[in-house]
């Protein structure tokens, strides 16, 4: 089993900044991609951002490009996710997830999920 445990999430005004952090416990030996997904209120969980094991390679949600950065540091079993020029309609609970069959395209492919974050960007 893994663990996953999201921090960093709150309220900020639109056009602010917020960095979120996942940390991975337990059976970490595998390597696996992580990634973050969100779910809007009243919406489905989408995919936000993930990242591979190495970590060169990164992809993104059309509505995020050029506002979020993913990365990670394998020795400290921690990604983040780097949310710049937020907007209200980025306002969700944000999931951390790992993958041992990497990409994180869908939610059927996550292995293990975070509790959540909330991150709610105000007008």
């Amino acid at each position: 089993q893994v663990q996953l445990v999201e921090s960093g999430g709150g309220l900020v005004q639109a056009g602010g900044s917020l960095r979120l952090s996942c940390v991975a416990s337990g059976r970490t030996s595998r390597r696996y991609a992580m990634g973050w997904f969100r779910q809007p209120p009243g919406k489905e969980r989408e995919f936000v951002s993930d990242i591979s094991w190495s970590g060169f390679s990164t992809r993104y949600a059309d509505s995020v490009k050029g506002r979020f950065t993913i990365s990670r540091d394998n020795a400290k079993k921690t990604i983040y996710l780097q949310m710049n020029s937020l907007k209200p309609e980025d306002t969700a609970v944000y999931y951390c997830a790992a993958a041992f069959n990497g990409p994180l395209s869908t939610v059927n492919v996550v292995d293990y999920w975070g509790q959540g974050t909330q991150v709610t960007v105000s007008s």
